[in-house]
Parts: structure tokens; C-alpha cells; sequence
């Protein structure tokens, strides 16, 4: 199963961690139509040694196979099977900073803790104002 954004199947060409750095997403139960938001990075940092010296890169994450953090919906996947669920990207972002907020902005949005037909049972968030500087008020 691939992501979807914006209707099509997601294949970024020539990602970039100075372009892009993450997204929020949703994955649907296709069955029983119970949904999960959360983050994922595009990218993470390696640390490597190098002439004695540690050095730290940025490669490419786990995106294209992942399916949430959540344990309830690890053990419906499981049972179910990758199949069974549709992975959405809602929106991609530039930096962590703005990963987390709009995480969190859709999370509250959509009052994820207070309904039963969401996967999410919490949302942790600490951003400051000006790590979201680059991102302009729609």
C-alpha cells in the first residue's frame, strides 16, 4: 500500500531534507472506518565515525513501510493485514517544528482523545512560536 496525497499515490522525486522534512497523516481502517493521525519524518539522523571524530547525517527513514505508532492499531493491522488500511498524507512539512503543530492542530481539530472512532489515545506537543516562522497563516 502506498501513501496518498492529495488523491494520487505519493512519489516525491529528489526528496530533500532542506525541502521537506516530514508529514501528518491519517490511516483509515477500511472495515471499521476507526482512523489514526500522527507524524512521520522523511528523514532521521545517523551517527558514524570518522577518523575518530562521530559525525552525523541525515538518510532517508522508514516512510514508505510505516504504519503508526499506535499499539491499537499495530494489533489491527496485524490481524487485519496492511491491506485493510488506506494511508493519507494531510499535510507536508517543511521542518519538525511544524510537523508537531500540525499534528497536534489536526489532533485537536478532529477531537481524536473524545471520540471512539480514532485510534489516538494521546497527543504530546511542545513547539515554539518562532521555530514556526517559515509557515504562513492560511
Amino acid at each position: 500500500m502506498t501513501w496518498i496525497y492529495e488523491g494520487y499515490a505519493y512519489e516525491p522525486e529528489g526528496l530533500d531534507p532542506k525541502i521537506l522534512y516530514g508529514f501528518v497523516y491519517e490511516i483509515e481502517n477500511t472495515e471499521t472506518k476507526k482512523k489514526y493521525i500522527g507524524k512521520k519524518f522523511f528523514w532521521v539522523s545517523k551517527t558514524y565515525q570518522r577518523n575518530l571524530r562521530r559525525r552525523r547525517r541525515k538518510v532517508e527513514s522508514d516512510w514508505k513501510n510505516y504504519y503508526g505508532s499506535s499499539e491499537l492499531l499495530s494489533e489491527d493491522i496485524e490481524t487485519l493485514g496492511r491491506e485493510k488500511f488506506k494511508r493519507t498524507i494531510l499535510r507536508l512539512c517543511k521542518t519538525k517544528a511544524e510537523c508537531a503543530y500540525f499534528e497536534a492542530k489536526y489532533q485537536f481539530d478532529k477531537d481524536v482523545l473524545l471520540k471512539d472512532e480514532y485510534y489516538n489515545a494521546w497527543i504530546m506537543v511542545k513547539v515554539r512560536r518562532n521555530h514556526l516562522s517559515g509557515v504562513k497563516k492560511c
